[in-house]
C-alpha cells in the first residue's frame, strides 16, 4: 500500500540549468512512491520502472505491480522518472538516484540494504537495464534486474520511438550503440530475469534474446522465458493464464537471491 511519495531531487538541484550532469526537468518532478510490505523487516526492495517509450509512464505497470510485490512480502517503490522532452541522461540519473535513496532509506525501515532490485517494462526495462550496466558507484548498482519485454538495443531490432524520445533525432550512431544494453553487459552486471513474447510486434523478442546472449557470454546468472504468443505491454497479464505465471517465477528468482 502506498504510504509516502519521496522527491528524488531538491529544488536547488532542479534549478541547476540545462548544462547540468543530472539533465533537465521539463517533463516532471521525479519521485519515488513507497509501498512497504506488511512486514518490511529483513526483506528486499524492488524499484518498479513503468514503460511508455520514454514518452509517458504506463499506470498499470506501476502501482498494481508494487502492490502485488507487497502481497509476496517484498517492499516496492514506483519510480516516476523523466521522459521526453527530457533526454538522456535525465532518466538514467533518476534511476541511479532512486537506487541510492532506496539503499539509504533501508536504515529506518529495517529492510535489507544489500537487496535492492529493479523491475522495468518495455522502455522502463531499458532504464532498469541501464541501471544494472552503467552504474559508477556500488550504492547505485542494483542487486537484481527483472526485465519485462524490455527495450534493449537501439540497433536494427530496436524500438525507434524509445530511441528518438531518449536520444533525440540528432543523436549520433555512437551514442545509440553506447546505450544499447547488450554492449554494456559485463561480469558485474546483476543477476537478471527476462521475459518476452515471441510475436511482440512493438519491441521485437530479439531484444531479450540479445540480452540473454550477452549475459551468457559474461557468465552472469539469468533466466529467460519466451512465451509463444502475446501482444506488447501485457503488464501483470493476470487475465492470460499461459503468461501470468511470469510474476511468480520472477519472485522465485528474487527469493533465490535472498530477497
Amino acid at each position: 500500500m502506498l504510504t509516502e511519495i519521496i522527491p528524488l531531487w531538491s529544488e536547488s538541484e532542479q534549478n541547476v540549468g540545462s548544462g547540468s550532469a543530472i539533465g533537465t526537468f521539463h517533463s516532471c518532478i521525479p519521485t519515488l512512491s513507497w509501498y512497504p510490505a506488511d512486514r518490511p523487516e529483513n526483506r528486499g526492495t524492488v524499484i518498479v520502472c513503468p514503460g511508455g517509450g520514454y514518452e509517458a509512464k504506463t499506470p498499470y505497470e506501476g502501482s498494481p505491480v508494487a502492490e502485488k510485490l507487497n502481497a509476496c512480502g517484498l517492499n516496492a517503490y514506483v519510480l516516476d522518472y523523466r521522459v521526453h522532452p527530457d533526454l538522456h541522461p535525465s532518466p538514467y540519473q533518476d534511476v541511479k538516484r532512486a537506487i541510492h535513496l532506496a539503499r539509504q532509506r533501508t536504515e529506518h525501515n529495517n529492510s535489507r540494504s544489500d537487496r535492492i532490485g529493479v523491475m522495468g517494462f518495455s522502455a522502463g526495462g531499458h532504464l532498469a537495464a541501464s541501471a544494472g550496466t552503467m552504474w559508477d558507484h556500488e550504492s547505485c548498482r542494483p542487486d537484481a534486474m527483472i526485465l519485462c519485454y524490455p527495450v534493449i538495443t537501439f540497433g536494427k531490432m530496436g524500438h525507434l520511438g524509445s530511441r528518438l524520445n531518449l536520444l533525440g533525432e540528432s543523436a549520433q550512431t555512437a551514442l545509440a550503440s553506447d546505450l544499447s544494453i547488450e554492449n554494456r553487459v559485463d561480469r558485474r552486471t546483476p543477476p537478471t530475469y527476462l521475459w518476452h513474447t515471441a510475436d511482440d510486434d512493438v519491441v521485437p523478442v530479439e531484444n531479450s534474446l540479445l540480452m540473454a546472449s550477452a549475459l551468457s557470454a559474461k557468465q552472469v546468472p539469468f533466466a529467460c522465458h519466451i512465451y509463444p504468443r502475446g501482444i506488447h505491454g501485457l503488464g501483470l497479464a493476470e487475465d492470460i493464464p499461459e503468461i501470468r505465471g511470469w510474476f511468480d517465477e520472477a519472485v522465485s528468482f528474487l527469493s533465490e537471491l535472498g530477497f
